[in-house]
């Protein structure tokens, strides 16, 4: 049984423990507005952007010319998992539930036999699939460095992701990260980037005839490279919002937890320490009877 020293360097400890929680709980809480609001301002601009593209593809369908970023390479068979999650933990399950999207797409592909790499942008995700998937990861971003996320962290993601696409070494690319709904909703989603996935919804959307110059072809080519960039950017700040979430919940829980901890254990030291002082008492009555 433990000593009441002992009881009280734990309940101190499970204090000290609460304290650090529920300071990470208000910065987490503090943080998240901002990326939430920058999340939100960076939906209307990607839809947005889909639907121009959308409306731009179905004028150049059955074109010749289209680029490949739109029609593909005529293959199914490699595979690129552009994976996103966080840098840092105590956040829950937002970057394993990532992780374990992207790990079964990536299991399922394989019992198809399609060859599978992986592409990682942020630490968390990398650690997870490098002990199940190592040899398969051909590249790992780390962002820990950057202070404030920009359209040119995405930019350049997206450019290495296009320098291997035009070198040939994959003919999909499907993109995982959480999107954030609330603070305790984050819904971990894949999107498939390359080839784009036009939706028949957004391509019908409208039924006026437009005339394109340039062709729409050329416009294509310069609009799908930018549209992998503003998806990618997009994917960055809803894991942002949603890391940010995710943290807010999981500190309040072990807040609430250490709180819970602390109560029990007041009470077994209470209890312990009554028994000794009775015990005691008991001894020093027989003592005095027996004299």
């Amino acid at each position: 049984m433990a000593s009441l020293k002992d009881m009280r360097v734990r309940i101190a400890s499970t204090k000290a423990t609460q304290k650090i929680t529920k300071a990470m709980q208000m910065v987490a809480a503090s943080k998240l507005r901002r990326a939430q609001t920058a999340a939100e301002a960076a939906r209307p601009y990607a839809d947005k952007m889909a639907a121009v593209i959308a409306n731009i593809a179905s004028a150049a369908a059955g074109s010749p010319g289209a680029p490949a970023l739109l029609t593909g390479t005529g293959r199914d068979q490699v595979h690129l998992l552009l994976v996103c999650t966080g840098e840092r933990g105590l956040s829950g399950a937002f970057n394993s539930s990532i992780v374990r999207l992207a790990r079964e797409r990536a299991l399922a592909l394989m019992n198809e036999g399609k060859e599978v790499k992986f592409f990682c942008v942020g630490r968390k995700g990398y650690e997870q699939l490098r002990r199940l998937f190592e040899k398969q990861i051909v590249e790992h971003i780390d962002l820990r460095s950057v202070r404030l996320l920009g359209f040119v962290n995405a930019e350049d993601i997206a450019k290495k992701i296009l320098a291997r696409f035009d070198a040939g070494e994959f003919d999909v690319c499907t993109l995982f990260y959480s999107r954030f709904r609330s603070v305790i909703a984050q819904i971990p989603t894949a999107q498939q980037v390359i080839p784009l996935v036009v939706e028949e919804t957004a391509a019908g959307a409208s039924t006026t005839s437009y005339e394109y110059e340039p062709e729409e072809d050329e416009i294509l080519a310069r609009l799908l490279p930018r549209n992998l960039a503003v998806q990618i950017f997009r994917a960055l700040l809803e894991n942002n919002a949603s890391f940010y979430g995710a943290q807010m919940s999981a500190m309040d829980n072990a807040t609430r937890n250490a709180g819970e901890m602390i109560r029990k254990q007041t009470l077994i030291y209470n209890r312990t320490r009554q028994a000794m002082i009775t015990k005691e008492l008991i001894e020093i009555i027989s003592g005095a009877e027996a004299v």
